[in-house]
C-alpha cells in the first residue's frame, strides 16, 4: 500500500498536511482548523483497514479528507468503500476537493450531515474510523458496535491527547463485554476496538 500511493493522493495528502501546520502556526480557531491526524496515525489506519473483515467501512468525521485518504488505499487494494460524514460544509468542501484531486470518488462516498443521523442505516459494518467532536464519542460508540460485524474495527483518536475528555468513553469500552479494547500511543493516542 505504501510504496505505490498514487501520485494524486500523495500530493493531496502532502498539500493537506502544509495547510494543517499552516493553520496552526497561524491560530485558525479549533472549530475551523483541520485538526488532521498525524501521518504515521494515517499508516496505522490504513493497515489494521487492510485487515478487517469484509463490510461496511465508515468514517464520522471527515474534515478536509486527510484520513480517507489513507483509508482509501486499504480500501483500494482491497475492493471495498468508505463512506465518511462530514457536518461543518466549510469542511464538506475542501472534502469534496480532496476526493475529486486525489482521484478517489469512486471509493469514498462523502456524506454531508451528522454521522450519528446515520449510522442505523449502515448494518454488517466491518471498519470505522471515530475523529469527530469528543462530546459525541461516546454516543457514536453505542450505536455502531451493535451493527458491526464480528472482529469489525473501530478506531477512535485522540484518546491520550483528549484524555480527560475522553476517559469515561475509554473505561466504558475497555470493560465493554461486546468488544476486545485497547489505547495505542500512535499520534494523538488510538482506542482499538475489536468486535466479538
Amino acid at each position: 500500500m505504501f510504496l505505490d500511493i498514487p501520485q494524486t493522493i500523495q500530493a493531496r495528502m502532502h498539500y493537506l498536511e502544509k495547510l494543517n501546520e499552516q493553520q496552526k502556526r497561524n491560530g485558525v480557531s479549533p472549530r475551523l482548523r483541520l485538526r488532521q491526524i498525524p501521518p504515521e496515525t494515517g499508516k496505522f489506519l490504513a493497515v489494521l483497514a487492510a485487515t478487517a473483515p469484509e463490510g461496511i467501512y465508515l468514517e464520522i468525521g471527515t474534515s478536509a479528507g486527510y484520513s480517507a485518504l489513507w483509508l482509501a488505499l486499504a480500501c483500494r487494494m482491497l475492493g471495498r468503500k468508505l463512506v465518511t460524514f462530514e457536518i461543518l460544509e466549510e469542511k464538506v468542501r475542501l472534502a469534496e476537493e480532496t476526493f475529486s484531486v486525489a482521484n478517489v470518488e469512486d471509493i469514498v462516498e462523502l456524506v454531508r450531515g451528522d454521522g450519528r443521523d446515520y449510522i442505523q442505516n449502515y448494518k454488517n459494518i466491518s471498519f470505522c474510523f471515530l475523529d469527530a467532536e469528543k462530546k459525541i464519542y461516546l454516543e457514536c460508540y453505542e450505536k455502531i458496535i451493535p451493527n458491526m460485524t464480528t472482529g469489525g474495527l473501530l478506531v477512535a483518536d485522540n484518546v491520550i491527547s483528549h484524555e480527560e475528555v475522553l476517559k469515561a468513553m475509554v473505561e466504558r469500552v475497555l470493560h465493554d463485554e461486546r468488544v476486545d479494547a485497547l489505547v495505542v500511543p500512535v499520534g494523538n493516542g488510538e482506542l482499538v476496538c475489536r468486535k466479538l
